[in-house]
């Protein structure tokens, strides 16, 4: 993405000419407000901008303080031309107010490449919410289709509570998200949620789940979708792959501990027994 002046004003919503110039990094600062919490990995953006120096300008205003410049967006570039040993930045200055500065700053986070779902849905819902925009309206401020962001939308209006069990599950996939928030209420989403969790649904079994709990309701979806409750654990290094198979299709968390723990003093016992017949066979 590049911020020519046309990108710039219809982001803005201003018609005044933003004005190029280069600016030392020691007098910008970042936008407190910055949408995005987590900066990243700057050492490939470091390493390009070492060899090619910035290629696309930051968006900044002038700060209260005579002489200092807010970044609106840009930061990672300014962070990363620090760490590349540079003096000044090209920049964009622009004349806008706070609501425009919020603006500018979630539109280029939302064209990100590497944002996850929750940054997707949380920042577009922040758009709409902010500055009333319809769902039209945010798809072609941000890039993306309206399905897209309609999609997206949808998983910012998950249940609390279901939300933080996905980002304890570690569920950052789209599709299985999407699963989820498609439940008529927060009991068919717990029900989803446990299956995924439980069984490692890919995104098509979980459809089969949902199929299931739309056709019969949540109560009659196991015995339409689901098949024999199997934990499986492969090693990291792939070396191994353990499978413990029930023969229900619903196990709770702590029967599955219980389960495993058996396992691991079973063969820990037939290990034991093993050693002592071949330390006998040798004497």
């Amino acid at each position: 993405m590049r911020h020519d002046a046309h990108y710039v004003e219809e982001l803005s919503g201003q018609r005044p000419t933003p004005v190029g110039r280069l600016i030392a990094l020691e007098q910008l600062d970042p936008n407190p407000d910055q949408p995005r919490v987590e900066i990243g990995d700057l050492t490939e953006l470091t390493a390009s901008i070492r060899e090619k120096g910035v290629l696309e300008p930051l968006l900044v205003k002038p700060a209260r303080e005579p002489g200092r410049w807010m970044i609106i967006a840009g930061e990672r570039r300014w962070r990363a031309s620090k760490a590349a040993g540079l003096r000044e930045v090209p920049c964009i200055e622009m004349d806008v107010d706070d609501r425009a500065v919020a603006e500018i700053a979630l539109i280029e986070n939302m064209q990100r490449k590497d944002l996850t779902p929750w940054e997707e849905a949380d920042g577009l819902a922040a758009l709409c919410e902010r500055f009333g925009y319809t769902h039209e309206e945010v798809a072609r401020k941000v890039g993306k289709s309206r399905s897209t962001v309609t999609e997206a939308l949808s998983i910012a209006t998950l249940p609390e509570r279901i939300r933080g069990q996905c980002r304890r599950a570690d569920i950052s996939s789209k599709s299985l998200l999407l699963q989820v928030v498609r439940q008529p209420d927060e009991e068919s989403m717990q029900h989803m949620l446990d299956e995924i969790t439980n069984r490692g649904l890919t995104r098509d079994g979980a459809r089969a789940v949902r199929r299931a709990i739309v056709n019969n309701g949540a109560s009659g979806a196991a015995s339409q979708a689901a098949r024999p409750y199997t934990y499986s654990y492969t090693a990291p290094d792939r070396a191994y792959k353990l499978e413990v198979r029930f023969r229900r299709q619903q196990v709770q968390r702590t029967e599955l501990i219980a389960a495993l723990q058996t396992v691991i003093a079973n063969l820990t016992s037939a290990l034991t027994a093993l050693g002592s017949d071949n330390d006998g066979e040798r004497s």
